[in-house]
């Protein structure tokens, strides 16, 4: 996929106003963090965020080794149109879930030691994956891994790449070519406080992504 075409999907959004603000930036994906532990869970918010609708921006749910009945009533309420699993689910749980006519992402956090064979038996029952840095959080730890690390990346399940890409981080951006790569996830880099997302940023760098 050309660097221009690559899908933005912007994550951790908290507050109302703010999100507001974001959808005219017209993202192609914004993930709210039903995590209880995370600054940036979206508990409070739960009217506002079932109300904001623009067309062809996917609401994705972020969630954290919970359980399946929650996911779907999380699905249910907000009208997510994907569920990102950011724990220690199986692929078991996936295949549920897509079972369940859900739209599937399953979130592995990569260090120098990761090995991508465990990931054979999510290819079938994840629709993409997040590759993210290891870090002391589930995610959103605003650091990056070593995306040469993608070079042993040749499954068939596409990718958004994620941790702590910022707006300096263009030009490494645009020269990678890899087949799979689908789209980026902007999170904390973006951030004045977590939850709370500088838009002017996130424009400029949705901008030069894809001229």
């Amino acid at each position: 996929m050309a660097t221009s075409d690559l899908k933005i999907k912007v994550c951790g959004m908290k507050y109302s106003e703010n999100l507001e603000e974001l959808l005219e930036l017209q993202p192609d994906y914004v993930g709210f963090i039903f995590y209880d532990k995370s600054p940036r869970c979206v508990a409070g918010q739960e009217e506002e965020i079932a109300a904001a609708t623009k067309p062809d921006v996917t609401k994705v749910g972020v969630f954290v080794d919970e359980k399946k009945e929650v996911i779907q009533q999380k699905v249910d309420s907000f009208g997510l149109g994907m569920v990102q699993l950011h724990g220690h689910e199986s692929s078991q749980f996936c295949g549920e879930l897509k079972d369940a006519g859900l739209t599937v992402m399953k979130a592995f956090r990569i260090g120098e030691d990761f090995d991508f064979e465990p990931l054979k038996a999510y290819a079938g029952v994840c629709d993409f994956f997040l590759f993210d840095a290891s870090g002391p959080s589930p995610g959103g730890n605003g650091v990056r891994f070593n995306w040469q690390m993608l070079e042993r990346y040749d499954l068939d399940v596409p990718f958004f790449l994620s941790g702590g890409i910022d707006v300096e981080h263009l030009q490494e951006i645009k020269a990678l070519h890899h087949p799979k790569l689908f789209g980026l996830d902007l999170n904390s880099k973006f951030e004045i406080s977590p939850g709370l997302k500088n838009i002017h940023r996130l424009k400029e760098f949705m901008e030069d992504l894809r001229v």
